[in-house]
């Protein structure tokens, strides 16, 4: 019965299924098939022998991360700039995608919105060369035409790694911003206006109206976006920590973290054996971190929650 019945329904839905195909086949070829390079993280990789003819050598790949005696700095660096980052780039993008919203002129809001969407799409290879010419000891413009002609001292960024916790979330916000004000402008758009006449008969002030309607109405938005964020906490934007400071070494205390670390080892050492086990645990403690954070959303509010 129930066999005959999927049959029917399959048949039903050909067409759509049709349709579905090409995506799952996606997915299927670039997202599950190379999940078989996971051994790599518990093999000592032979080319001569292949991957599957190397030794295994158990958790031996991951102890370079545990047992580094930096491990703790580039952990502690990956966590909190990812969680400012989170923070930052939310508050700021529901900011910039309220204030599009209650633009009258449609030509200048299409504008605004080419204008703060653009950085995402630019290189951090641009970026970072940008930001060299801008923050150079010697001839950088901030230096030679803003601090030096107000009678300030010219600052050296590339040797000052305080400085660096202010500019990275600056640049990586400059990057986002554009693209979760559209999504998040896209959600509010969608939102009836009835609600706003609404409150706008009792008196309610715009602020009022952003904080009673418009962030409750886009809140799942909100959370979807922060729980896949929380899922790449222990990943982090490899252009941005490594391109923008141009790996300069006196800033590895604030700029060094997993992706960078991982990347450098495997230039001096070669072993993608430990590249994979690094990776693997990214993947792996994100997936807990997504799964707890959902856990805690559902726990507070059920319909806010992925699962």
């Amino acid at each position: 019965m129930l066999q005959s019945r999927f049959i029917k329904n399959l048949k039903k839905d050909k067409m759509l299924l049709l349709l579905l195909l090409p995506g799952t086949l996606y997915l299927i070829v670039n997202n599950y098939i190379p999940m078989f390079g996971i051994i790599i993280a518990f093999k000592d990789i032979n080319y001569a022998k292949g991957i599957l003819g190397s030794d295994w050598v158990g958790f031996k790949n991951f102890e370079f991360l545990f047992h580094s005696i930096d491990s703790w700095l580039i952990t502690r660096n990956t966590v909190l700039y990812n969680a400012v980052f989170i923070v930052l780039n939310t508050v700021v993008a529901i900011a910039f995608a309220v204030m599009l919203n209650e633009m009258k002129r449609r030509f200048l809001a299409k504008f605004f919105q080419s204008v703060i969407f653009l950085p995402y799409f630019l290189s951090m290879i641009l970026v970072g060369y940008l930001g060299y010419a801008l923050m150079n000891g010697e001839f950088g413009y901030i230096n030679k035409h803003v601090l030096v002609p107000l009678g300030f001292d010219a600052v050296d960024f590339y040797s000052r790694p305080d400085l660096w916790i202010y500019i990275l979330p600056l640049v990586n916000l400059w990057k986002n911003v554009g693209y979760l004000s559209v999504i998040f402008l896209a959600a509010i758009i969608g939102i009836d206006n009835e609600y706003y006449e609404a409150a706008v008969i009792d008196g309610a002030s715009k602020w009022q109206q952003v904080k009673s309607i418009t962030i409750p109405l886009i809140m799942p938005v909100i959370v979807i976006l922060t729980l896949l964020a929380i899922g790449r906490i222990f990943y982090s934007d490899f252009g941005l920590f490594y391109q923008v400071p141009m790996d300069a070494g006196a800033l590895y205390s604030t700029t060094n973290v997993i992706d960078t670390y991982v990347y450098r080892a495997l230039l001096e050492m070669g072993n993608i054996g430990m590249s994979a086990a690094a990776g693997l645990y990214q993947s792996f403690v994100g997936l807990l971190l997504v799964l707890g954070a959902n856990l805690l959303v559902r726990k507070i509010n059920k319909e806010n929650a992925l699962i």
